[in-house]
């Protein structure tokens, strides 16, 4: 298992071209005896044990970022530009390897229910490929999920679970304010475009955190704004855009049917037209309890009794939540840190995991889904 994620890490695909990472998985499977179903595009999935309803799910994903390698390992990116920052290459070597666990527990008659494979293309983006699932009926027949989440805050032997929201929703918004432009002397004969993308900036979060529950962690943050060039011309238009966040579903489809509304209101007064575009990204991950806690047993009994430890919430968002909008599931986080070095974050160049991790994760899985 560690030589397979090697060779993934060393071949990172992104979203939605995981092509290679397709047919090695599928080889994989078909010399255990299994047989994968290719979905549209790139990704498989893979029934073992069993047929019938009452299938347990694990789901992995395949896609790497669009960022530079600077990990310095031998079995560094080979693709410039492409590296597995945030851990999928560890998801889908962990689902593998349970997978393969369970085949051989078939083989041996000892696996009494199904278990269905997800190798699931195209996290990273916006729709996820998690959606693509869902429509292709693959989720039929299953009904309960579990997924890891490599966590570099933990160290390795280490899985951290929580119940309830243990991500964020994650959408993507983007204000565009335009006028005629004009003269900087003459503000009052415009709308002035930087002023009111500077209000949207700084009031919209404002409002919105008044408006919400604030324990529902809505967080609308802002990455990246443009307007004009000349420091004496009121420019014509000017475009922020960011994120918004939140740990609760509720909250999550109240704040956009708020948005909209709270902009428009911010910028009334300055005399400018106003677009807003907001696109839904992901609902938070809410880990179910009974899932939760059969995980947290199968880490106990394969692992190790005191490996459970609870984990934070993570303002991050994850496409896994759209398998827990229709069976309930749980999301476990896989500790990779090294005990004593250094903690290497995710979306990062130079992300560095430990390998025992893959072994934690493996036990972990095939435990879970056998029980």
């Amino acid at each position: 298992m560690v030589a397979f994620r090697r060779d993934m890490h060393a071949h990172p695909e992104i979203s939605r071209y995981e092509v290679r990472t397709t047919a090695a998985l599928a080889d994989r499977l078909r010399a255990a005896g299994l047989e994968p179903r290719l979905l549209d595009g790139s990704g498989l999935v893979c029934d073992v044990g069993p047929a019938g309803p009452g299938r347990f799910g694990l789901r992995a994903d395949l896609d790497a970022l669009p960022l530079q390698e600077t990990s310095g390992v031998a079995w560094a990116s080979t693709t410039p530009g492409v590296t597995h920052a945030c851990g999928h290459d560890v998801h889908t070597t962990v689902v593998l390897g349970a997978g393969l666990v369970l085949a051989r527990l078939q083989e041996e008659g000892l696996l009494t229910r199904g278990v269905r494979l997800f190798f699931q293309p195209a996290e990273e983006v916006f729709p996820g490929g998690a959606l693509d699932v869902l429509a292709s009926g693959e989720l039929d027949g299953v009904d309960r999920v579990a997924a890891v989440h490599c966590e570099p805050k933990l160290d390795v032997g280490q899985v951290g679970t929580r119940i309830g929201p243990i991500t964020s929703a994650s959408d993507s918004v983007s204000v565009t304010v335009s006028s005629t432009g004009g003269h900087t002397s003459r503000p009052h004969l415009t709308g002035d475009v930087v002023y009111a993308l500077g209000q949207v900036i700084t009031q919209v979060p404002a409002v919105l955190g008044r408006r919400l529950d604030p324990r529902s962690g809505v967080n609308l943050t802002w990455g990246a704004v443009r307007a004009g060039s000349s420091p004496n011309a009121i420019p014509s238009t000017g475009t922020v855009k960011g994120t918004l966040r939140c740990l609760d579903v509720r909250a999550w489809e109240q704040a956009g049917r708020l948005l909209r509304d709270v902009v428009e209101q911010v910028v009334r007064p300055y005399e400018v037209d106003v677009t807003v575009h907001h696109t839904r990204g992901v609902p938070p991950v809410e880990n179910d309890a009974e899932v939760t806690g059969d995980l947290e047993a199968a880490v106990r009994e394969a692992v190790d009794p005191a490996a459970v430890v609870l984990t934070e919430q993570s303002m991050g968002g994850e496409d896994f939540a759209w398998y827990l909008t229709k069976i309930p599931g749980s999301m476990a986080r896989l500790g990779t840190r090294t005990p004593g070095g250094a903690t290497h974050d995710l979306h990062r160049g130079d992300l560095v995991v430990d390998e025992r991790a893959i072994g934690v994760g493996v036990r972990m899985l095939a435990q879970l889904a056998a029980r």
